[in-house]
């Protein structure tokens, strides 16, 4: 089990910073499991046992607000779910579902934080990863505010394109509905927009699946909010 872990290429990264007896620790208190697309992989609200670790596949972060549910981010693997709970409030605050097809890893939360103890070196890259994501949320958060929603869908397809496929060509991984809940517009919207996008030769689709013609178009629209 300890080759397990430290041979992992998902987790090669953070897992360098173990000593060998914290990675035979976490190779025997782990599981991996595997989740089928529209599977829900965090419940909100629910008790946290676990620190769950992405090793393949992509999901969405949603919230259930006072009226509605709220799509926050997408996010793609190799990353950690869930870190707020390891040092904060034990209920988990929002829910993650796989959007692909993916494969978790659940770790002990009481074993890993206690190598977050033992190990500096890991807490840093650990600490460095809640910095990180708390950075991109203001940044989302000020841009799903303060752009129309032309610069958040421009924003959707570069993020999909340069963060999540890293190809210009890719398949839509939610529905209309979906982009339109996470750039806080109506599916109406979002449908007219992809129409203009098409017939301005920024984007081509074919069903679900998209190329990306022109991105410096994407990137002005963007810029311009």
């Amino acid at each position: 089990m300890k080759e397990e872990c430290a041979n992992c290429d998902c987790v090669m990264k953070s897992m360098r910073t173990l000593k060998d007896r914290q990675l035979e620790q976490l190779g025997k208190n782990h599981a991996v499991v595997k989740f089928k697309k529209d599977s829900t992989i965090i419940h909100q609200g629910m008790f946290s046992t676990n620190v769950v670790f992405l090793r393949e596949g992509l999901v969405k972060v949603h919230i259930t607000g006072p009226y509605n549910e709220q799509i926050v981010r997408l996010i793609k693997a190799p990353t950690y779910l869930g870190l707020p709970t390891t040092f904060g409030n034990k209920i988990n605050q929002y829910s993650v579902t796989a959007i692909l097809d993916s494969e978790a890893c659940f770790i002990d939360i009481n074993l890993f934080r206690k190598v977050l103890e033992e190990n500096n070196n890991f807490s840093a890259y650990i600490i460095q990863e809640l910095s990180k994501s708390e950075l991109e949320s203001y940044h989302r958060c000020a841009n799903r505010a303060q752009k129309q929603t032309r610069g958040n869908l421009a924003d959707v397809f570069l993020d999909l394109s340069d963060n999540i496929f890293e190809s210009d060509s890719f398949t839509l991984p939610i529905s209309q509905s979906d982009i339109g809940n996470l750039v806080d517009a109506s599916r109406e919207s979002i449908n007219r927009l992809l129409s203009e996008f098409i017939n301005d030769n920024i984007i081509e689709m074919k069903g679900r699946k998209v190329k990306i013609l022109n991105k410096k178009s994407l990137q002005l629209i963007s810029s311009n909010g």
